[in-house]
């Protein structure tokens, strides 16, 4: 076994993999988002480059997503599997509630619109509430609980 943050153990080879690439990853995110926030400026006109340059981040998005089905089909134990995909569900479950919940109050009252970019922290928050539900209901929070 080996050790991540404090108190957490890391299981598996697999997730240890997950791990290191989620975090190169969120770098890389941050990087690419604050190059972005410092070079392109607020009400810039939606010209091809920046929009380009806008979606880099996107892009990393794609890689922590690709990163969680890798995880899935790397992972040897059935048992820690299920686990993770119980998060992912939900994950789902809370990420479609809140959207369509909150879309459904913005056809019919004057609210403020939800950002799309938000759609994706709200799921990562769902993978937390997956986890701590796992915990709850089986004992067990998963891989890198």
């Amino acid at each position: 076994m080996a050790w991540g943050a404090p108190g957490m153990i890391i299981r598996t080879p697999a997730a240890r993999r997950y791990i290191r690439i989620h975090l190169a990853l969120s770098v890389i995110y941050i990087a690419l988002v604050f190059l972005a926030s410092w070079f392109i400026p607020d009400d810039t006109p939606p010209t091809p480059g920046v929009i380009a340059f806008a979606l880099l981040p996107g892009m990393v998005v794609l890689g922590w997503i690709w990163n969680m089905g890798r995880l899935l089909v790397t992972m040897e134990d059935e048992y820690l599997r299920m686990l993770e995909v119980r998060k992912m569900l939900w994950a789902t479950a809370i990420t479609l509630s809140i959207c369509g919940g909150w879309g459904l109050v913005e056809l019919f009252a004057a609210i403020p619109r939800l950002p799309v970019f938000f759609v994706f922290p709200i799921w990562c928050l769902g993978l937390a509430v997956g986890q701590l539900i796992n915990k709850l209901t089986l004992g067990d929070g998963g891989t890198c609980a």
